[in-house]
């Protein structure tokens, strides 16, 4: 055996190091060391046992001449026995020489004598470099989303004034119940004027007559009717109580709905439509009598009969009270009138007080 034999050793890639590689260990940073045995090889069947040998640090190096690997940790008493038996070999005192150089600690770059210097820093462009920006840009995010909010309320706070106030109403938003104060129900309207000023309004003994209604106890009507000659009354008294309606104006409650079949009424009384047989009406606004209320006196001419018509209009929160008196003064058939317009007036405005009272 010559030194031919054993070509020296072949420097090993340092071992994977945690502390200053990658993120992700190389696939070979695990895998358990695997040493070659053969004939005239530490271990082989020719050769001596195996000496397990080593140096500071952990770091692996070659043990055989074919490459094998190894944990050196210095010599022991097997490496001093097998040496007992080498020492007569020539060859093998060629191949302890050169294990010799490997038992001295090397620095980083290979070199023997040197310790082992501190952790370099990473090179950049690596998968650490990569990481760290995506976390960087992680936190720009952040920080941006954070400033955003952060100025949408202090835009909130200085634009209010950072005082409380009432809460904002939403244009155009519908009322779809009842709210406080207004009625769902009217009373029966037949019973809301008392007998003493029926009498007293429409002489004679007139008939009653209440049409059935038609929205159940949300409307009452009743007539009261006179036809003696030279005397016809007919009064008529309607209680209507409205409900939230989207169709009505404003925000579409129940009041809302009522007092837009108010203006409709005064609208018609002062223009009647193109056509119809009623003579503009004379109006008069009442103060201190519901919520809004008006007279008004029309003029009818039909056939060559004469109707003088008295009406009074009254809203209540939402409810309306209608009360028209007709007497007749002229027909052409039959003894009727003359009529007092201002009889007809008082009457109307008496019944109508009466309703309205009812209500409340």
């Amino acid at each position: 055996m010559s030194e031919q034999d054993f070509p020296p050793p072949r420097r090993l890639a340092r071992p994977y190091r945690p502390d200053r590689d990658d993120e992700e260990p190389p696939p070979w940073a695990n895998m358990p060391s695997v040493r070659p045995a053969g004939p005239g090889h530490p271990g082989g069947p020719d050769g001596p046992a195996a000496v397990p040998v080593g140096r500071p640090g952990g770091h692996r190096r070659p043990e055989g001449a074919e490459g094998g690997y190894g944990d050196f940790s210095g010599p022991g008493p097997q490496a001093a026995e097998a040496g007992s038996r080498r020492a007569s070999d020539p060859a093998q005192d060629g191949l302890d020489a050169q294990w010799a150089q490997w038992q001295q600690p090397e620095d980083e770059a290979g070199g023997a004598g040197g310790a082992v210097p501190a952790p370099r820093p990473r090179q950049s462009g690596g998968r650490a470099q990569r990481a760290a920006a995506r976390r960087r840009r992680r936190w720009y995010y952040l920080a941006g989303g954070a400033v955003v909010v952060v100025g949408a309320v202090l835009a909130v706070v200085l634009l209010t004034g950072g005082r409380p106030g009432p809460a904002s109403v939403t244009p155009g938003e519908l009322i779809t119940t009842f709210q406080p104060g207004e009625l769902q129900q009217v009373p029966n309207a037949c019973r809301v004027v008392p007998a003493a000023t029926v009498a007293q309004y429409l002489p004679g003994t007139p008939k009653v007559a209440s049409p059935l209604a038609v929205n159940g106890s949300a409307a009452s009507a009743c007539n009261w009717t006179v036809d003696q000659p030279p005397v016809y009354r007919l009064m008529q008294v309607n209680l209507t109580a409205y409900a939230p309606n989207g169709l009505a104006s404003g925000n579409g409650s129940a009041t809302r709905a009522a007092t837009d079949a108010y203006g409709q009424a005064l609208q018609g009384l002062q223009a009647p439509p193109k056509g119809s047989p009623a003579a503009r009406a004379t109006v008069q606004v009442l103060s201190g009598f519901g919520n809004q209320a008006f007279s008004a006196l029309q003029v009818f001419h039909v056939g060559g009969a004469v109707t003088d018509v008295a009406t009074v209009i009254v809203r209540y929160r939402n409810v309306v009270v209608a009360v028209t008196l007709n007497g007749l003064e002229h027909s052409n058939k039959g003894n009727y009138g003359p009529v007092s317009k201002t009889q007809l007036a008082a009457a109307a405005m008496a019944f109508a007080r009466a309703a309205e009272a009812a209500l409340h």
